[in-house]
C-alpha cells in the first residue's frame, strides 16, 4: 500500500513550506473583483487579473479593521473616492493558507497614488467650518496605540450597545485584559452634545491619574432623528480637540455623522468597536509572530551557511594537515625507539650502579658486625673482671657494717661488722682502730687485713 497523508496533514504541510519560504510582503497590482464591508469593521474583497476580458488570475483577499481604517481614511483623502469593485489598486499582501479556509491575501497597505476618484460629500455645512478652522482632521494627529489597554468609554449604562461593547471585550477568545472606565452621558435627546462635552472634559481631567490611550464614544442603535445630535458643531469640536484619540460607535448604518468624521477612527456599531480595538491587539500579536519567523529563518540561513562554511574549512584544514599530522607521527614513533633505546641502556647502567652499592654495603655491614663482636667480647671480658663473686675467689673478702660497705662507715671499736669471703659469712666485733697508711704493694684490694676477726 502507498504511503498517504490525511488531508489536514497535507494543508499543515502546504502552511508550513509557505510560511518558510514565502518572504513576509508582496507589492501586487491586481483589480477588485468584489468588495464588502463587514459589520465588524473588516473588508472581503476578491483580487483578479484580467486580460482581453479573460481571467487569468483570482485570489481571495480581506483587510482587517485595525489596518482597513488607515487604508480608508489615506485612500479616500487623496483620491476622493471609496474603495469599490473595478478599481485597479496596488497593495501590499502577505500570503495567508488555512487548513479549511485554503489560500487567501491579507492586505496590509494599498497605495492612493495608484487609483483615482472623486470625493463624497457629508454634511458640508458644518464640515466646511470645522475644516477652514483645521479641526476635521486634528484629532487623526494622535498616533493610535498599538495595545490601548487602558480605554475611557463615554456612553450610557443603559444603552444595550454599551453591554454588548463591555461584554465582548471582557469575554475575547483571546485571553487579552483590557481595562476600561465608563463616562456616563445621555446617548439621546437634545441634551447629547454638552452631556458628551462635559464627559470628554472629565476623561481629560483623570488622564493623569488612568493614564488613558483611548478614547471611545458608543450608543446603540436609534432613530434618525437621535442621529442629529451627532452633526453638532460644538460637539464635534470637542472630539476634535480631545488630549486622546477617539473612536466612535454610533451605531446607526446610515452614512457618517460629523462626530465620526472629526474622530479618530469611526465604527459602525459598539460591538464593531470592541472587535477593532481586539484586532489591534490581534495584528500587534501576529506582527510579533511574524517577526518572530522571520528571525527564526534568518537564524535557520545563517545557520545553514555557517554550518557549510565549517564543513568547508574543517575539509581544508584536514587536507592541509594531514602531511603534517603524518610526519608529526614519524617523529613521535622515532623519538619513542630513541628514548627506549636510551632508557634500556641507563637502566642497565643504574643496574650495575645498585649492584656495586649492594656489595660496598654487604662489606661495610659485614666490618661493622666484626668490629662489634670484638667490643662485646671486651666488654664481656671486663665484667667478669668486675663480678665480686670472682674477686672473692681470688681470696678477697667484703666487710659490711650495717649493710654498707665498711669504707662508707667510720669504724669504732665494740661496732660489730660482717666479712664475706668466696664460702663463709664472719661476723666480727672490732677491739681496736689504727691509723696507717696504704702502701702500693696493697692497693690491689687487700684492704681488710687491718681488720681483726672476731667471734661468730
Amino acid at each position: 500500500m502507498q504511503n498517504s497523508l490525511r488531508l489536514f496533514e497535507l494543508n499543515a504541510l502546504i502552511k508550513t513550506t509557505l510560511d518558510l519560504h514565502l518572504d513576509p510582503g508582496y507589492w501586487v497590482v491586481a483589480e477588485i473583483g468584489e468588495f464588502r464591508d463587514s459589520v465588524r469593521g473588516h473588508a472581503y474583497l476578491d483580487l483578479v487579473e484580467k486580460e482581453e476580458g479573460q481571467l487569468l488570475a483570482k485570489l481571495r483577499a480581506n483587510i482587517w479593521s485595525y489596518t482597513y481604517q488607515g487604508i480608508r481614511r489615506k485612500f479616500e483623502s487623496v483620491t476622493g473616492e471609496q474603495l469599490k469593485a473595478g478599481m485597479n489598486i496596488l497593495c501590499l499582501v502577505s500570503v495567508q493558507f488555512h487548513e479549511i479556509y485554503g489560500l487567501s491575501l491579507n492586505i496590509k497597505d494599498i497605495d492612493p497614488s495608484y487609483t483615482l476618484g472623486e470625493r463624497a460629500r457629508r454634511r458640508q455645512e458644518v464640515i466646511d467650518r470645522l475644516k477652514k478652522e483645521g479641526l476635521l482632521e486634528l484629532n487623526r494627529q494622535f498616533l493610535l496605540p498599538l495595545v490601548p489597554q487602558r480605554i475611557a468609554v463615554i456612553s450610557s449604562v443603559t444603552a444595550a450597545g454599551y453591554g454588548d461593547f463591555i461584554n465582548q471585550l471582557d469575554q475575547n477568545p483571546y485571553g487579552f485584559k483590557i481595562s476600561h472606565k465608563l463616562y456616563q452621558a445621555s446617548m439621546q435627546g437634545k441634551e447629547t452634545p454638552s452631556s458628551i462635552t462635559k464627559a470628554i472634559s472629565l476623561v481629560e481631567k483623570d488622564m493623569v491619574t488612568h493614564g488613558f490611550d483611548l478614547l471611545v464614544i458608543i450608543r446603540g442603535g436609534g432613530a434618525q432623528t437621535d442621529m442629529d445630535s451627532f452633526d453638532d458643531y460644538e460637539l464635534a469640536k470637542s472630539i476634535a480637540e480631545a488630549a486622546l484619540p477617539v473612536v466612535t460607535g454610533i451605531g446607526h448604518e446610515r452614512d457618517e455623522s460629523v462626530a465620526d468624521l472629526v474622530a479618530h477612527t469611526q465604527m459602525k456599531t459598539p460591538t464593531a468597536v470592541a472587535a477593532f480595538i481586539l484586532t489591534g491587539f490581534k495584528d500587534f500579536e501576529d506582527k510579533l509572530k511574524m517577526s518572530l519567523n522571520r528571525m527564526e529563518r534568518a537564524c535557520r540561513n545563517r545557520w545553514q551557511r555557517e554550518k557549510e562554511a565549517l564543513s568547508g574549512k574543517e575539509f581544508l584544514l584536514l587536507r592541509l594537515f594531514s602531511g603534517v599530522l603524518s610526519e608529526q607521527k614519524d617523529r613521535i614513533d622515532t623519538h619513542k625507539l630513541r628514548v627506549a633505546s636510551v632508557a634500556k641502556y641507563a637502566l642497565k647502567y643504574q643496574l650495575l650502579q645498585i649492584q656495586g652499592v649492594e656489595k660496598g654495603i654487604k662489606k661495610s655491614v659485614g666490618d661493622f658486625l666484626h668490629q662489634e663482636q670484638v667490643r662485646l667480647l671486651h666488654l664481656q671480658n671486663n665484667l667478669k673482671l668486675s663480678d665480686p663473686v670472682g674477686i672473692l675467689q681470688k681470696g678477697y673478702t667484703r666487710t659490711e657494717f650495717e649493710g654498707k660497705p665498711l669504707h662508707r662507715h667510720s669504724p669504732r671499736p665494740g661496732d660489730e661488722i660482717i666479712t664475706f669471703t668466696n664460702k663463709e659469712k664472719i661476723n666480727s666485733k672490732i677491739t681496736r682502730v689504727n691509723e696507717y697508711e696504704i702502701e702500693p704493694a696493697y692497693r690491689t684490694g687487700r684492704h681488710n687485713e687491718n681488720v681483726t676477726r672476731g667471734d661468730d
